[in-house]
């Protein structure tokens, strides 16, 4: 019997507030859509998808993690504080570009419900 194939990963991110969530995501430039009761579906570029979900312990969200690799840490960090200086999303916070032990140059995001964001630049 052939060997089945899986051909998409998307996790699931925990939201203490749900529709600041969305809107943090959103306002980050990445498409949102509710695709059922408590889901929502964010899309970055052409293929690549994770849920935020209305679902909320502080001790999943504050272990979560997402990489994304992206084109220019530098220019993240400078998009992030922008989106955050209004003071829409509360606990939300961004980190200057550091290189890591593995290579990449990354921008630490914490969203709005403690879930970091790795924003990888690959060097």
């Amino acid at each position: 019997m052939p060997m089945p194939t899986a051909t998409d990963v998307r996790a699931f991110i925990p939201a203490r507030d749900f529709a600041l969530s969305k809107a943090f995501h959103a306002a980050l430039g990445w498409e949102v859509r509710d695709v059922g009761p408590g889901i929502a579906l964010v899309t970055i570029g052409e293929a690549q998808h994770f849920y935020i979900q209305d679902y909320y312990l502080r001790e999943v969200a504050e272990n979560s993690m997402l990489h994304l690799t992206v084109d220019d840490a530098d220019a993240w960090y400078v998009h992030v504080q922008r989106v955050l200086a209004d003071g829409r999303f509360p606990g939300a916070r961004v980190q200057r570009p550091a290189l890591q032990a593995y290579g990449a140059m990354v921008t630490f995001v914490h969203d709005p419900s403690g879930v970091l964001l790795h924003l990888c630049e690959w060097r």
